[in-house]
């Protein structure tokens, strides 16, 4: 809803601007999609390897 907002505000302040962002966005969309893949799956093998970390703690504490 912001991301609304903020692009009505830049058409009523400066229409070609807000048009050409609106044609390059699917194109901006497409070029960010393999960062944010790539930063799921960095997400996912840190919390892997904290879960290794933390597994003897874990067991420690289950007794």
């Amino acid at each position: 809803m912001i991301k609304l907002l903020l692009w009505i505000i830049l058409f009523v302040m400066c229409w070609p601007i807000a048009i050409g962002l609106f044609l390059l966005y699917p194109f901006i969309w497409l070029i960010l999609l393999p960062f944010r893949i790539l930063g799921f799956a960095i997400d996912g093998v840190l919390g892997l390897v904290k879960g290794i970390f933390l597994l003897p703690a874990r067991i420690l504490r289950a007794n």
